[in-house]
């Protein structure tokens, strides 16, 4: 490496924490991405309309080996910043359930202002180029870059590594991150897809394809109130995303199909009330009627509302509202939105992300073992963990000057 290198930070992966990074890296900054478009997650996410945050953001929304790891950097970069950042740049956003915000228009403007907030700072994004070979010395990184089969060999004294986890590999996703990692020391914790469709042998669910109801999830000591989607391989929904990352293998998983309602009681109001309906007619009042068509054969459900005693009504009550089911698995990466696990935050800087066995590398956004809630979380966790970084090497580069 020559004494002075031809960049001072090199950021690898031009998606949401890459380009935040570069954005507050300023000067003397290359993101190098493969894609043809940058930060192409951002563009699919949300209907493509993109959840850039949530109003509620804080270190208990996040998994991770180190619950604490997480609270430095959402501190010193909130929601709140990057709800600034957006207004500046005029776009429309709204708010739905449980915090989330969402663009009025495109999730194409939110990547549009984070490209020009890097070139605003001075960072140079070069698509089509991937990472061949990376070397270290006491000065910095050596890195062997292709672009459309030609290669190049570029300098730089910072590596930021922003390359993301394996979730969606349709879209280019690897274990580029973790690679790289192991090879300067780094523990990786075991990842697995979070954020994805648990999946039941046999068909289980296909009659119920497309029906959906809230409900409360729990897995793993966690419980989630929203949406459930039965599908034809299994469930979905942000209640089982949300409950999938806390599930494991073997576990079971449980819902209530009829939170914040007292079934025992209710069925016996419906009883003095309608007790010659059928039990399906009248789940039908709480729960969608294909579902309580199913439940008729799936409970071995018998006989109207009036020939059932309390014990039996206290029996169909506690099935309804504590319904235990072990999933075969789930869909994979193919499908999760993120994935859980990644790069051991125990020899990170907290502040900077910087690593504490090799000075001038960083671990960013989703490459990290830090995991967000659906709903904005995730995002936010790119804006503050890149925001870190990036401030943290543009105040190197002042004070050597």
């Amino acid at each position: 490496m020559s004494a002075t290198p031809d960049h001072d930070t090199l950021i690898l992966g031009a998606g949401a924490a890459g380009l935040m990074c570069a954005a507050h890296a300023g000067g003397r900054t290359l993101v190098i991405e493969h894609a043809r478009a940058p930060a192409e997650k951002i563009r699919i996410s949300g209907g493509g309309r993109c959840n850039f945050t949530n109003l509620h953001t804080g270190p208990e929304n996040f998994l991770g080996a180190n619950p604490h790891f997480p609270k430095s950097a959402l501190s010193r970069y909130t929601q709140w910043d990057f709800i600034d950042l957006i207004d500046r740049h005029d776009i429309a956003w709204h708010e739905k359930t449980l915090g989330q915000l969402f663009c009025d228009g495109s999730a194409r403007q939110v990547v549009a202002m984070l490209m020009d907030e890097a070139a605003r700072a001075g960072a140079e994004v070069a698509l089509r180029t991937r990472l061949v070979e990376l070397d270290k010395d006491a000065r910095g990184f050596t890195a062997t870059l292709e672009t459309d089969g030609t290669r190049r060999h570029v300098t730089a004294r910072n590596l930021v590594v922003a390359t993301g986890g394996k979730s969606i590999p349709a879209m280019g996703a690897t274990a580029m991150a973790y690679d790289i990692a192991r090879r300067f020391g780094h523990a990786v914790t075991e990842t697995r897809p979070a954020l994805v469709p648990l999946t039941f042998p046999d068909g289980r669910f296909k009659p119920l394809a497309g029906v959906s109801l809230p409900v409360r999830a729990s897995a793993g000591g966690a419980a989630f109130d929203e949406a459930m989607l039965f599908t034809h391989r299994g469930l979905s929904g942000p209640a089982i995303l949300q409950a999938s990352s806390y599930w494991r293998e073997g576990q079971p998983l449980t819902l209530d199909l009829v939170p914040g309602v007292d079934v025992f009681d209710w069925l016996r109001t419906e009883r003095h009330r309608a007790g010659r309906r059928k039990l399906a007619t009248v789940l039908g009042q709480i729960l969608p009627a294909r579902l309580a068509a199913w439940l008729e054969a799936e409970l071995s459900l018998h006989g109207n509302l009036a020939d059932q005693n309390d014990m039996a009504l206290r029996d169909l009550a506690t099935r309804l509202s504590r319904w235990h089911l072990t999933p075969s698995g789930t869909e994979g990466y193919r499908t999760a939105e993120v994935t859980l696990g990644g790069v051991d935050t125990g020899a990170l800087s907290s502040k900077t992300m910087e690593s504490r066995l090799v000075p001038g590398l960083f671990f960013i956004g989703e490459a990290v073992d830090v995991t967000g809630w659906l709903g904005g979380y995730n995002f936010q966790w790119a804006w503050s963990s890149g925001a870190a970084t990036g401030r943290a090497v543009a105040a190197a580069r002042a004070a050597q000057i």
